[in-house]
């Protein structure tokens, strides 16, 4: 038996949006990939942004963890896409506490070169005398302490009452495997870095 080939007419074409995924989500796949507490990301996207994914600040920082676009491409990542935005610069934070880990002040310390860039933290030997810097850090370590208390979560970097003493524990964190360079938002910070592989 013949079957007649049938003519395929085009299909009116919907345009289905995939699922928004929640930014709690998102925040905990990146820590989770990074080894990085989530406490502590959403510390960092806190005083960066305020959670918005649509802030572009003078210097050209993008969204919600406000990557420069150079950062962003080095990472693979579209800094306009929340989900790339928070990997990225989860990944960059998981980085900077990498390269603090032998410092008793590493928490500080990479709160301050997420901040100014780790040229100005190596340069002054630790938080640069920057008042936007200092101020900074502050602010973090007391979101972190909010956001810790808020999800009951132990972590494994120094509470923020702690944070000046030598850490209990090692933090081991993901190396980047890419180069990168490092965002600026301190007037006279060394602001490229160059980020290598462990």
């Amino acid at each position: 038996m013949l079957l007649r080939s049938r003519t395929l007419h085009p299909v009116a074409m919907f345009r289905i949006p995939a699922p928004a995924i929640p930014l709690e989500d998102v925040i905990h796949a990146a820590a989770h990939k990074y080894q990085v507490p989530s406490a502590f990301v959403k510390s960092i996207i806190a005083a960066e942004s305020h959670f918005s994914p649509n802030v572009v600040s003078p210097k050209g920082a993008i969204g919600l963890m406000q990557l420069m676009p150079a950062t962003a491409r080095q990472l693979g990542a579209d800094p306009a896409v929340p989900e790339q935005n928070v990997d990225a610069g989860t990944n960059y934070l998981s980085w900077l506490l990498h390269r603090y880990a032998n410092k008793r002040t590493q928490l500080r310390d990479a709160i301050a070169a997420y901040n100014a860039g780790p040229g100005a933290v190596e340069r002054y030997r630790g938080v640069p005398p920057y008042r936007e810097t200092r101020a900074y850090v502050k602010r973090v370590l007391t979101f972190f302490a909010k956001y810790q208390r808020e999800e009951g979560q132990l972590s494994s970097i120094p509470a923020v009452a702690t944070a000046m003493e030598r850490p209990r524990h090692r933090y081991m964190a993901a190396s980047l495997t890419s180069r990168g360079v490092g965002r600026c938002r301190g007037r006279r910070a060394n602001c490229r870095v160059h980020v290598t592989a462990a």
